[in-house]
């Protein structure tokens, strides 16, 4: 039995990591296909949804097999409106692969590690020591986790052909994890570009993306910054995807939907492993161009229509009942009813 205390977030046995992981990993995947399924984004955006979504989970599983025997140290679920690992806990595996070698060179050679295991099981008939499996976890970790591909602060996806060219000519995509949530966001970038070859504007493109476009802020400010910084290139449409609150036992924040599901698994009332994910996707179109600047050196900037800001919720059908029951008022805030998802077994 998993007991979490309303009080903690912190991840401090094995039992805890297994469950937490299982429970991400399974809503992450639900999230996919209901993205898809919904129309929520294009078959291109689907696409790179999946890629940042699986290098979230990477990271995620990376964290469970570093943790899984740590008597030491604990993974710590983020406090605020959010579900997921503080952000620390990223940085933490960065650092640790940026010292591989160094760890690896201390551990306990493979050989000899076997060789005590199979004499603790098969001589001494002995469960093996949580040293020993801790032992045994860090040098897989060290040795199976590549650091190419854990879920950094800021993620650069390609510039490539937009799908629609109605739209515009090029798109391009990047996912962040926002400090101050806790959370990551995936985005996507529709654009003209004034020149011949994109790819001469690239590095531009990337370093201004990644200096302005690395937290959640006002959309139509986003819009504005790249737009200014980027003279050459005509912004046409700016996507972004809330990816959270994932609504859990593991949870602790004030959320309605976080303090629903609590209160009812509390109450026995819902199963330990009950869950709801929240999705925001905020979008703004340019709907038209105008002249900025001095007689001698003009801008063409784009004029911004209002920022569209639609809201998901995807649940099983016993969750999307309770949310009915208990937070009327919030459904009725939501794009379309609340999307039924698989429960996790």
């Amino acid at each position: 039995m998993i007991v979490t205390p309303l009080d903690s977030a912190v991840l401090d046995s094995k039992a805890h990591y297994v469950f937490y992981h299982k429970m991400v990993d399974f809503a992450f995947k639900e999230l996919i296909v209901a993205v898809k399924r919904e129309n929520i984004c294009s078959a291109q955006e689907v696409e790179l949804f999946k890629q940042y979504c699986d290098l979230l989970l990477y990271s995620i599983e990376a964290m469970r097999i570093k943790y899984m025997y740590d008597d030491a140290d604990n993974m710590k679920v983020d406090l605020t409106d959010s579900g997921f690992p503080n952000y620390l806990e990223f940085r933490y595996l960065f650092n640790d692969l940026e010292l591989r070698e160094e760890y690896l060179n201390k551990l306990t050679p493979i050989a000899t590690l076997k060789g005590e295991f199979l004499d603790t099981l098969m001589r001494k008939k002995e469960p093996v020591s949580k040293r020993k499996l801790y032992q045994a976890s860090s040098i897989i970790y060290y040795t199976s986790v590549n650091k190419q591909y854990i879920f950094n602060r800021f993620v650069q996806g390609k510039i490539i052909k937009a799908p629609n060219a109605n739209i515009a000519a090029y798109m391009t995509s990047w996912s962040f994890y926002d400090v101050s949530h806790n959370r990551p966001f995936i985005c996507y970038l529709y654009f003209n570009y004034d020149g011949k070859d994109v790819n001469e504007e690239r590095d531009a493109i990337y370093n201004v993306l990644k200096t302005v476009a690395d937290r959640d802020m006002a959309l139509d400010t986003l819009a504005y910054s790249i737009d200014k910084k980027l003279p050459k290139v005509a912004p046409k449409l700016i996507k972004r995807i809330d990816l959270g609150p994932l609504h859990n036992v593991f949870a602790k924040d004030a959320h309605a939907v976080t303090h629903t599901i609590l209160e009812s698994i509390g109450k026995k009332e819902i199963p330990l492993e009950s869950y709801a994910f929240s999705l925001g996707v905020h979008k703004v179109t340019s709907e038209s161009e105008f002249k900025a600047g001095s007689f001698f050196s003009k801008q063409t900037l784009q004029k911004w229509d209002a920022v569209l800001k639609h809201n998901y919720i995807l649940a099983p059908h016993r969750i999307i009942q309770l949310l009915y029951n208990k937070t009327p008022d919030l459904m009725r805030t939501l794009e379309k009813p609340p999307i039924e998802v698989s429960g996790l077994i």
